[in-house]
C-alpha cells in the first residue's frame, strides 16, 4: 500500500488530493501553509493531517507538491522540517507546481544526492480537471521513475505525457499557457471590435466555433464566463502571468524569436498589475474593453 503526501491544498491541488483520498490501496498525509486548510481537508477524507513538510514526508512512498511557483517548493527542502530532512532514498518527489525548468532541475540535483527521485509534472485541465480525475500530466524526469509513480498520479489524471529530461514537463506546459494566454488576448481584442461595430458576441462566437479561429478560449471561456460577466475565479490572472513570464524567459535563454509571446507576456504583466492578484485569467479582457471604451456585449 503506498504512502502518499500531499503538500498544497489550493484550487488545484484541493481537488487531486481529494481524488487521492477517494483512491483504493493509498495512505494519504497532507500539509499546506495556511494548517487550518490541511485540517479540515483531513477531518472530511479520512487523511492525515501533517503539521510540517517533513512530517507529510516521514515514511512516504511518494510526496507530491502543488505550490505557485518553484521557488515555493525549493523552500520546503530545508531546516529540521525540510523535505530533506525526511524523504527516504525510496521516495520520489512529484511537483506538479506549474514550474520553471532551471528550479526544477536544481531541486532534482539536490534530491539525487540523497538518492530520491523527482519529476517535473504540472497538470492541464482546471479545477474542474482536477475535481473528476481527469487532469493532463506533462512529465519530465527519468522515465523508469515515472512508471513507478504511474499508478498514483493516475488517481487525478486521465492522461499522463512523458516529455524529456528535468525540466521538459515545466517547459510544455509554460507553452502551453503562452498559447492560453494569446489566445484569451487575440480573442478580446476580436470581440471588443466587433461588439463596438454592433456584433453580438454570441453570434460572432458561433461562426468562430465553427470555423478556424476556434480555441478553448472562444469554445469554452468567453462562453462561460465573458458572456455572462461571471468571471468565476478558478485561475487567476497572477499566476497566468508567471506562466507565461517563464516561456518568454526560456524563449529568450534559448535564443529563439517570439516576439508574440514576448509581446503577450508584457500585455499579461499589465493586466495582472491592473486587476490585482485575485481577479481570474479571463478577467485580462477588461483591460481591452477599458482601453477601447466598448464592453463585449
Amino acid at each position: 500500500m503506498p504512502s502518499v503526501a500531499f503538500l498544497g491544498l489550493g484550487a488545484i491541488g484541493r481537488p487531486m488530493a481529494a481524488c487521492l483520498a477517494k483512491s483504493s490501496g493509498i495512505t494519504l498525509a497532507v500539509w499546506n501553509r495556511t494548517a487550518a486548510k490541511a485540517a479540515t481537508f483531513a477531518a472530511e477524507h479520512g487523511a492525515r493531517h501533517a503539521l510540517t513538510p517533513a512530517d507529510a514526508a516521514r515514511g512516504a512512498d511518494v510526496v507530491i507538491t502543488c505550490l505557485p511557483i518553484s521557488a515555493d517548493v525549493e523552500s520546503l527542502l530545508d531546516g529540521d522540517d525540510g523535505l530533506l530532512a525526511a524523504l527516504a532514498a525510496h521516495a520520489v518527489l512529484v511537483d506538479c507546481t506549474s514550474g520553471d525548468p532551471a528550479t526544477s532541475r536544481r531541486i532534482a540535483e539536490r534530491l539525487a544526492e540523497k538518492g530520491v527521485g523527482y519529476l517535473d509534472a504540472p497538470v492541464s485541465g482546471g479545477v474542474k480537471g482536477a475535481e473528476s480525475g481527469t487532469l493532463t500530466v506533462m512529465v519530465g524526469g527519468d522515465a523508469a521513475v515515472l512508471e513507478r509513480v504511474r499508478p498514483t498520479l493516475e488517481g487525478f489524471a486521465k492522461k499522463i505525457v512523458h516529455c524529456g529530461d528535468v525540466g521538459a514537463g515545466d517547459a510544455v506546459k509554460a507553452v502551453n499557457q503562452a498559447m492560453l494566454a494569446i489566445h484569451i488576448w487575440s480573442l478580446g481584442e476580436g470581440l471588443v471590435a466587433l461588439s463596438k461595430l454592433g456584433v453580438k458576441p454570441e453570434v460572432a462566437l458561433e461562426v468562430i466555433n465553427a470555423s478556424s479561429g476556434r480555441s478553448n478560449a472562444s469554445m469554452n471561456l468567453f462562453p462561460e464566463r465573458v458572456l455572462g460577466r461571471a468571471f468565476p475565479r478558478t485561475f487567476k490572472v497572477a499566476l497566468l502571468d508567471k506562466d507565461i513570464d517563464i516561456a518568454a524567459v526560456m524563449a529568450r535563454e534559448l535564443k529563439v524569436p517570439s516576439p508574440l509571446t514576448q509581446l503577450t507576456a508584457d500585455l499579461m504583466r499589465v493586466a495582472h498589475n491592473a486587476l490585482g492578484e485575485e481577479a481570474d485569467h479571463v478577467e485580462a479582457v477588461k483591460v481591452l474593453e477599458q482601453w477601447a471604451g466598448q464592453e463585449i456585449a
